[in-house]
C-alpha cells in the first residue's frame, strides 16, 4: 500500500517535471525555465521541492526495506516449509519402519507359538505313548506274575508226582 501511494507521488511529479516542460514551446534564449535541480535552502528553510524529495527518499527507504523484510519472510517460510517437509518424510520412514518392525515382531511371535504347540502336542503324545508303555508293562508284569505261579504250580506238582 505504501508502495502505491509512493509511486502514485512520483507519477505526480514526472507528470508536472516532464509534461509541463514538453508542453511549452521550445526555449528562446530568454525563457524562463524553472529548473527543479536541487538548489540549496536559503537562509536554512528547506523548499516545499526539497521536503517532496525527502518524503520521496524517505518512502522509498521504506518500500525498500518493506521488500527485504517480506523476501526475508518468503526465504524463512521456503526454509520451514522444506523443514517441515523433511520432518515429515522423516516421521513417515519412522513409522514405516515402526510398522515393519511391528508386523516382523508380530510373525516371528505367530511362529513361536506355532513351534510352541507342536511342542506341547508332541509331549503329549509322548506322555501317552509313556503311559501306554507302562501299562503294557504293567500287563507284561501280570502276564509274568501269572505265569511264574504257574510254573511254580507245575513244579509242585511235579515234586509230588516224582517224591
Amino acid at each position: 500500500m505504501a508502495y502505491r501511494a509512493n509511486q502514485l507521488l512520483r507519477d505526480d511529479i514526472w507528470d508536472f517535471r516532464y509534461k509541463v516542460s514538453q508542453s511549452a514551446p521550445p526555449p528562446a534564449e530568454e525563457v524562463n525555465v524553472v529548473n527543479f535541480a536541487r538548489q540549496p535552502a536559503q537562509d536554512g528553510i528547506p523548499t516545499a521541492l526539497d521536503l517532496v524529495q525527502q518524503a520521496a527518499e524517505l518512502f522509498e527507504d521504506m518500500e525498500n526495506r518493506a521488500r527485504e523484510t517480506e523476501a526475508r519472510a518468503q526465504s524463512l517460510c521456503k526454509t520451514a516449509a522444506q523443514r517441515l517437509r523433511m520432518a515429515e518424510q522423516q516421521r513417515d520412514a519412522a513409522e514405516r519402519a515402526h510398522q515393519d518392525a511391528v508386523d516382523e515382531l508380530n510373525g516371528r511371535l505367530e511362529e513361536m507359538t506355532q513351534a510352541l504347540q507342536r511342542a506341547e502336542q508332541r509331549a503329549v503324545a509322548a506322555e501317552d505313548h509313556a503311559l501306554a508303555a507302562e501299562f503294557r508293562a504293567q500287563a507284561v508284569e501280570a502276564q509274568l506274575y501269572k505265569a511264574n505261579q504257574e510254573l511254580a504250580a507245575i513244579e509242585d506238582m511235579i515234586r509230588k508226582r516224582l517224591l
